[in-house]
């Protein structure tokens, strides 16, 4: 990904943000949103992606949820590190169908993105997701 795509896609996303209701964009100043171009190889290890399947994944991947979600805290768990969402430009643009599909369908793949991490936060599973319609 180029710098000039990079910053396109971040403009992209900084305005998907300005547009969320106002109480879920005070979720994000509690929850960081972490974007890089594609997931690493020690983050597609981690979820346990085989080693032949990881080219792939890293080009398909567009977000991932990453700490304990809200129905799940409690004191016994107090140690464990904050929550954060990644976005990857790459899958997000590539599941939007490419740059040249336009700034509206990549801006909207990163609305359903971030939504669907957001939904994790919260508890929501995959089939939860599906149902409102961001899976």
């Amino acid at each position: 990904m180029t710098d000039a795509e990079r910053a396109r896609f971040d403009a992209l996303l900084e305005a998907v943000i300005e547009r969320l209701p106002r109480r879920v964009r005070a979720v994000l100043e509690e929850l960081p949103v972490i974007v890089i171009d594609r997931p690493t190889r020690a983050l597609l290890d981690e979820l346990g992606i085989p080693p032949e399947e990881q080219a792939d994944a890293a080009e398909e991947l567009c977000g991932l949820h990453t700490g304990v979600s809200l129905p799940e805290r409690s004191v016994e768990r107090s140690g464990d590190l904050p929550d954060d969402i990644h976005l990857f430009r790459a899958g997000i643009v590539n599941l939007a169908g490419g740059w040249e599909s336009g700034d509206e369908a990549v801006g909207e793949e990163i609305r359903v993105t971030l939504l669907h991490e957001i939904g994790h936060h919260f508890g929501l599973d995959e089939d939860d997701l599906a149902d409102l319609g961001y899976d």
